[in-house]
């Protein structure tokens, strides 16, 4: 028996949509209700890195396991092990196909796995993680699927994790196959399309969320009148809308229909009975503080969006860093608040004044901050997080 350890590392992106995922039709499977479209964002400031490890000389008995943020984490769920059970088939049919190629579709797997932001804490760390798990055994597989064959399997982890398997602007295409095999995604547009879209992500609460998604999203399902009219018409448009303005970088139409759909998507998540409300008063303060920023400039310059939490993420464009960062920047300078880039913000002046009540529920409100923009899907790296020997490596 070889006790050589086989490993692939990969880091994944966060993404984080304009048109919103909210609402199954199959639980088990993770189909969505409705098409969704994101944006993924920069590695440089959010990014999981995985190693998936295997080898003949791990114990049987210790089974699969996962380190995370180096805590043991729990695989056990139905959602990871329906992702390692179709990664493990897809190798093991190579491995039939070919009888020279090692078995290492029966070995344990060891997967560790490092967050550079904090973990479920409403910053999508659900779908960089899957993404990253995947794309990390797909490469320790040797499998020659393409990234939306890789969808497939990791939207059944975390539904949005499917998007983030591609850089740029992605869609995930609802599908309406009942087992699954048409809801998968695809990239709209590439970052370097349209590379100047920036996202300053105002992290208003990094705690743990009140109704996780899953369970928030299948009462809304059972419950809202209103969310029925969002999946037939509103999201429909919205996709169609949203994939011409990309395609011709039109911001002020992706603007419009980044801030009407996640309006929507609030609006369902409050029409759900008992009603469930993510966003707090920070979060509308950053809402009235977009509305200003837009309103001073005489055109649409910032575009925000919430997903099923407090965390406002504002989209601009590059060239208007001064109108958008530069009002936030002087708001909130005099709290403690970390994750301005001081190259992007120097020199930048308060050309918009806030209402002192928006300035006020910001400034005592906003923990940190996050300044990224759109980057490119999952890379393969020579950074391993398990040693050659099979232990975690050393940081």
């Amino acid at each position: 028996m070889s006790d050589k350890v086989y490993r692939a590392s990969t880091t994944a992106p966060v993404n984080i949509a304009v048109v919103k995922y909210w609402g199954k039709r199959d639980a088990k499977l993770n189909l969505p209700t409705n098409s969704s479209l994101s944006v993924t964002l920069s590695q440089a400031d959010l990014r999981t890195l995985t190693t998936a490890s295997c080898s003949a000389s791990f114990p049987a008995s210790e089974g699969d396991s996962l380190l995370l943020n180096g805590e043991p984490s729990d695989i056990s769920g139905a959602r990871t092990q329906a992702c390692l059970r179709e990664l493990r088939s897809r190798r093991a049919a190579l491995e039939a196909a070919d009888s020279s190629l090692p078995k290492l579709s029966t070995y344990p797997l060891r997967l560790v796995s490092e967050n550079n932001f904090p973990t479920a804490a409403g910053l999508a760390s659900s779908a960089a993680g899957f993404a990253a798990l995947v794309r990390a055994i797909a490469n320790l597989y040797e499998l020659p699927a393409s990234p939306s064959e890789l969808s497939l399997i990791a939207r059944q982890g975390s539904g949005s994790a499917c998007r983030s398997l591609f850089g740029g602007y992605v869609a995930w295409r609802m599908g309406d196959k009942a087992d699954g095999t048409d809801s998968m995604a695809d990239q709209v547009a590439e970052a370097s399309h349209w590379p100047d879209m920036r996202a300053l992500i105002l992290v208003v609460s990094a705690a743990k969320k009140g109704v996780s998604s899953s369970s928030g999203m299948q009462q809304t399902v059972a419950t809202s009148g209103l969310f029925r009219e969002r999946i037939t018409t509103v999201v429909p448009e919205n996709m169609a809308i949203m994939e011409k303005a990309i395609a011709e970088k039109d911001f002020e139409k992706f603007a419009e229909v980044t801030m009407r759909d996640s309006n929507s998507f609030h609006a369902t998540c409050a029409d759900t009975y008992p009603p469930i409300f993510y966003m707090n008063d920070v979060s509308r303060a950053a809402i009235r503080a977009v509305e200003a920023i837009n309103e001073k400039a005489g055109r649409t310059v910032a575009a925000y969006t919430f997903d099923a939490g407090p965390n406002a993420v504002i989209y601009y464009q590059e060239k208007d860093t001064e109108a958008v960062v530069g009002t936030f920047y002087h708001v909130l300078q005099g709290a403690d608040i970390g994750g301005w880039k001081s190259a992007d913000i120097k020199g930048l002046k308060p050309t918009i004044s806030l209402d002192e009540n928006v300035a006020g529920l910001l400034k005592g409100g906003v923990s940190r901050v996050i300044m990224t923009g759109v980057g490119e899907g999952p890379v393969k790296t020579d950074e391993f997080l398990v040693a050659e020997d099979g232990t975690p490596a050393k940081r």
